[in-house]
């Protein structure tokens, strides 16, 4: 387990998160589904997503169709959502 603080659904309520959904299975996640338009331009967004993930040591959960991109957040470390 890590020294990150697994935040409550309440205090992830307080951040007022739009597009996201909390869900309170298994600890806690954050996802959100994002139109791309086509899927050229969805996996130009998971290339990003992904950079920006290594460089946090972060790894979100993608799920790339067409024309969509869904993203699940989840602190695996820590089992659950953190800051």
């Amino acid at each position: 387990m890590s020294d990150k603080e697994v935040l409550s659904a309440d205090r992830v309520a307080e951040e007022q998160l739009v597009a996201w959904t909390y869900d309170a299975a298994d600890g806690g996640s954050l996802s959100a589904t994002f139109d791309s338009g086509d899927f050229a331009t969805g996996l130009r967004l998971v290339a990003a997503i992904g950079a920006a993930a290594e460089e946090m040591n972060h790894h979100p959960d993608l799920d790339l169709r067409y024309g969509q991109l869904r993203i699940r957040l989840w602190s695996h470390d820590a089992g659950g959502v953190t800051d």
